[in-house]
């Protein structure tokens, strides 16, 4: 049996970020996925198929997300992957720097946890690395005052996004080209939001895995679902994994954990055994606890009257509603959607499987008659959305029901602080855009599924966190996490390069101690 230098669950950004930078330094590293391989034709999004069997085949995760929201039970299909790349091979490519607030307390804006164990300054130049490894391009945002990253040129606006642009400009805005990792090849597809069949789009499997595989020195195994981590003291001694109907050992030098902000802490709640009766790594009770994700404030915008239609958007990003009165809200951005049919009845189905109603027969069908009625209102406005801060509480957590090991599932409640700064975040939104053709999308916080993060947050105190510093569990010596689970905060912007960021520096740190 092969004794690796580590054992990488999962594919994501976080997993196959430091699976690439340990390989690439000549470690023998073996990533274990759950999900298939696949094949690089897909082109494929995150669709409505209900067939688990189906599902897995085509890279998303096979079963409902049991969410308990406000104490009202409720499931539906997440957007969160299951295969080579998890979750980001179907994301839109934003990989956006948060601000130095969003880790640290300033002079003037305190941190609701008092700031992160690691600040602004040690994680920049990771930031750096990140933007240079994903082929970040874009442009600076004009409201930042830190140095920008090393960013490439972004590709010429369209008519559509240079009339957008200057309309906001006028308004007073300070709108910037989104950063976007693309390498956007010959014959680019701009995939945003789907599989990309060529290596354009740089996610955890094309910017992560395959340059680690093409290094010699790593190792995929996929459909290789990982259920039992293996102890003895304070030491990870192996990782059992279903590998066609068969149970497989296998063994590392070291553990790193990427399977993501629920998957992560349920695979360490699921581990318990006499030793550790509350899970792996819970000495703090905090494994699966201080769930956040984001607030989506969607919105449609009309483009200035006569502006040619050249398709959706997704070049536009600011930041004016970043923090205001004190108050911690976060990123407006151009969602790369058009305000189409197809996407008005996607959006209208999703809201409905989120409700009491899902399960009436037939529902679904109703919605496609105010799609119709919403597409022809619409035309061909943009649909944007503010990304605003969700904040780590206790009782939002993972849960895990040992008489159903495959069920994923989340208890939830927006509290009242959230709901203030949701009121906020939206007469904001009101107010910097007044004047232009716009209209809010929902009703209700929208929670952001696609981006969990806090489950296993990182901090100096064991009582208080479940990670050290540098992302190695507090109680077990050979045990990193390198997914969303590690933030303590949720920042105002999306999660990627900060993933990517922390495992290049979580990479390097392994890196030292191996060091003659």
């Amino acid at each position: 049996m092969t004794t690796w230098d580590a054992i990488v669950i999962g594919t994501g950004i976080g997993g196959g970020t430091i699976g690439r930078a340990l390989a690439e330094a000549g470690q023998k590293v073996l990533f274990l996925e759950q999900g298939p391989q696949g094949y690089r034709a897909e082109n494929h999004g995150v669709s409505d198929i209900f067939v688990p069997e189906a599902r897995i085949t085509r890279g998303l995760w096979p079963t409902p997300l049991h969410v308990t929201l406000n104490g009202q039970e409720q499931s539906f299909y997440a957007p969160l992957g299951a295969g080579l790349g998890g979750s980001s091979v179907f994301y839109a490519a934003t990989l956006e720097r948060p601000e130095r607030h969003d880790l640290e307390a300033t002079a003037d804006q305190p941190h609701p946890t008092g700031g992160w164990p690691v600040g602004f300054d040690a994680l920049q130049p990771y930031y750096d690395r990140a933007a240079r490894l994903y082929r970040v391009y874009g442009t600076p945002d004009p409201l930042s005052p830190e140095p920008p990253l090393p960013l490439r040129d972004p590709p010429t606006l369209t008519g559509t996004e240079a009339a957008l642009m200057q309309q906001l400009a006028d308004k007073g805005l300070h709108p910037y080209h989104a950063h976007t990792a693309i390498e956007r090849l010959p014959d680019c597809l701009n995939c945003l939001g789907v599989k990309c069949p060529r290596r354009c789009k740089m996610d955890g499997r094309s910017a992560g895995v395959e340059p680690a595989l093409a290094s010699g020195s790593a190792r995929l195994i996929d459909r290789a679902q990982v259920t039992r981590l293996l102890t003895e003291g304070d030491r990870i001694t192996g990782v059992e994994a279903r590998i066609d109907g068969e149970t497989q050992s296998f063994t590392a030098r070291r553990y790193i954990l990427a399977g993501g902000a629920l998957g992560s802490p349920r695979l360490l709640l699921a581990s318990a055994n006499d030793a550790w009766p509350k899970g792996l790594a819970n000495s703090s009770g905090l494994v699966g606890r201080n769930l956040m994700f984001h607030v989506n404030e969607m919105f449609a915008l009309w483009p200035p009257r006569g502006t040619p239609d050249d398709g959706a958007t997704k070049a536009i990003s600011l930041r004016d509603l970043y923090h205001q009165g004190g108050q911690r809200l976060g990123t407006i951005q151009a969602m790369g959607i058009r305000a189409s049919y197809g996407e008005i009845l996607h959006y209208l189905n999703l809201m409905l499987a989120r409700t009491r109603f899902a399960r009436l027969p037939g529902l679904r069908h109703l919605t496609r008659l105010p799609a119709a009625l919403a597409e022809r209102l619409f035309g061909h406005a943009q649909i944007f959305v503010g990304l605003m801060e969700d904040l780590p509480y206790a009782e939002n957590r993972v849960t895990y029901d040992p008489a159903q090991p495959d069920r994923l599932s989340v208890t939830y409640s927006f509290q009242p602080e959230l709901l203030a700064r949701r009121r906020a975040f939206r007469k904001a939104i009101r107010k910097a855009f007044r004047g232009q053709r716009r209209v809010f999308l929902g009703l209700v916080p929208e929670l952001n599924y696609g981006h969990p993060c806090g489950t296993l947050r990182f901090g100096t105190d064991a009582s208080t966190s479940v990670l050290r510093p540098d992302c190695r569990t507090h109680d077990l010596t050979n045990l990193w996490v390198t997914d969303a689970s590690f933030m303590p905060t949720s920042m105002g912007v999306n999660p990627s390069l900060t993933i990517a960021a922390n495992a290049l520096r979580v990479a390097n740190l392994i890196l030292q101690e191996d060091a003659p």
